[in-house]
Parts: structure tokens; C-alpha cells; sequence
């Protein structure tokens, strides 16, 4: 299980174990991107600016052995090699997901060079939307931009589905910038938010506020945006 000297802490506890599978610096950002979907080693790479290239190499063959991600090569024509997560790390998404709102509520404003990434804009918004009950409507597709991320969330039937990429015919589009985040905080209602420029609309604008509601949290609890 690689050179678990370096990762070991002595001691016959579960939290223990989870610290020596799951500490090591970039280790859970890279699980948080596959649970989004399975990814090639160039994807992982662009998802995550600042990791050096020997690092998510040693990161990805630590998690192969730990049995939380497989390689394989993708159906059809394209033949490429992706990592996926395996069953043991699906098992870690309500974990990761307490885990983004408890870092989230100390969060106020960017730090300078801090962005958005598509996975972590995926898990703000599936994470938002758990454990509530979208107004009754036929299905609707959003398309979400906030900087260079850019996701699309499905809401039909009262069930909340969340993807990274564009969305297919999206009934609105959002822009936003770093006050997105107050969006979803609930700190400026529908109105305030496009009076005041925290988002720009394309679309059926009149979805906005259907929007807020299915995906706006308490502030103390807002997301990593």
C-alpha cells in the first residue's frame, strides 16, 4: 500500500486509518473531482491548477491501492485510459460533502488566486440543493457560470441532478462572479442579485427565483463559492 511509513499514526482507530488513506496533501481534492465523474489523467490535471505533475501521479497509484480508484479504458471509440472511483470511495461523498460545508462557513471572499473548478462548483450546487423540496414545475435545465466554471443542474419531478459542462437547451443561463456565493446565501434575493450585478441572466429569467429557492442555503452553512 505504497510507503505507508509516511503515512501511518500508530494507532488502531478508524480515524486514524481515514487520515492515513485521505491526508496527504491534493488527496481528497482529487477524490472530490472523480466522485464527479471518471476522468483522464490530463483532466484531473487541468482540474486542479498548482498540482505539480509528480504529485498527482503518487496520489493516483496511493488511491489505487487503497482500492478507492481503478484505471480503465473508456467504451467505444475512444479507447483513452480514465480513472473512476471504486464502490469503497463512493462511500466517502456524504463525508466530503460535511466536510465542504464545514470549511465553507469560514469562508467570506476569495483569496487572491483562488477560483471556482468545475467539480467544486458541481458539489456546492448538489450539496445546496440536498434535502430540498424544488418549487412544482415541469423539468428545468440551468446552465451555471461562475469565473471559468461552468456546470448545468436538472431539476424534474423533485429530484436535483448536477453536472459539470454546459447544459443541453438550458432554460436559464447564470453568470456570476464572487458574489454568486451571497446568492446562495441567501444575502441578496433574486431581484437584489441581478440589480446589483451578481449575476447576469440569459433565458426564462423568471426561473431565477425557482433557482435560489431549490439551491440557497443558510449562510453559515454556504458552500465553498
Amino acid at each position: 500500500m505504497g510507503d505507508m511509513r509516511t503515512r501511518e499514526y500508530g494507532q488502531f482507530c478508524g480515524l486514524a486509518r481515514a487520515a492515513e488513506v485521505l491526508g496527504q496533501r491534493w488527496t481528497i481534492l482529487i477524490v472530490r473531482d472523480l466522485l464527479v465523474g471518471p476522468r483522464r489523467y490530463s483532466d484531473l490535471l487541468a482540474g486542479l491548477p498548482g498540482i505539480p505533475t509528480n504529485v498527482l501521479a503518487s496520489r493516483l497509484k496511493e488511491l489505487e491501492e487503497d482500492g478507492l480508484v481503478v484505471r480503465e479504458a473508456r467504451a467505444g471509440s475512444d479507447r483513452s485510459v480514465v480513472y473512476r472511483v471504486t464502490a469503497r470511495a463512493e462511500e466517502l461523498r456524504t463525508a466530503l460533502d460535511a466536510l465542504g460545508r464545514w470549511g465553507a462557513a469560514g469562508m467570506r471572499e476569495p483569496r487572491e488566486g483562488e477560483f471556482v473548478t468545475d467539480a467544486s462548483l458541481v458539489g456546492s450546487l448538489r450539496v445546496a440543493g440536498q434535502g430540498r423540496t424544488p418549487p412544482r414545475r415541469r423539468q428545468v435545465t440551468y446552465e451555471v457560470r461562475v469565473g471559468p466554471a461552468v456546470v448545468n443542474a436538472t431539476v424534474a419531478r423533485g429530484e436535483i441532478t448536477v453536472a459539470p459542462g454546459p447544459g443541453s437547451a438550458p432554460d436559464l443561463v447564470i453568470s456570476g462572479g464572487p458574489g454568486f456565493r451571497d446568492v446562495l446565501a441567501g444575502v441578496l434575493d433574486a431581484d437584489a442579485a441581478v440589480a446589483t450585478g451578481a449575476v447576469e441572466l440569459s433565458g426564462d429569467e423568471s426561473l431565477f427565483a425557482d433557482f435560489q429557492a431549490t439551491f440557497s442555503v443558510p449562510y453559515s452553512a454556504t458552500l465553498a463559492l
